[in-house]
């Protein structure tokens, strides 16, 4: 009798931590004008946040491969952007948001003359 007993106790408790914790998670809409202007502000500081972290890493992989890599010469990746060669004689290029795109033979293209 006691063992069930404290077994739906524990039951009854688990789910009113379960159902508290679902309700804290929920985004309440704000319906002012202050609300909305703190909103739109919020997501504007975001994206800039965005942006910029994503020109930091782009700086900060590049300076790594011109140090650490070799520059393809001659050659540009699909965007125009320089072709790196790592150690293990891979062709790359980073991106805007900094991340090392791979590169197969036929992405690769020549730079043209000036």
């Amino acid at each position: 009798m006691k063992k069930g007993y404290i077994i739906g106790l524990f039951a009854v408790a688990a789910l009113g931590l379960f159902s508290l914790n679902v309700n804290a998670q929920e985004k309440k809409e704000k319906k002012t004008e202050v609300g909305k202007a703190l909103q739109k502000t919020g997501k504007a500081v975001e994206k800039g946040a965005t942006a910029v972290g994503n020109k930091t890493a782009e700086v900060a992989v590049k300076g790594t491969a011109k140090v650490a890599d070799e520059t393809y010469k001659g050659k540009m990746a699909p965007d125009g952007s320089n072709v790196y060669i790592d150690g293990k004689n891979r062709k790359y290029y980073v991106n805007k948001k900094g991340a090392k795109i791979y590169l197969k033979a036929s992405q690769i293209r020549n730079k043209p003359v000036q």
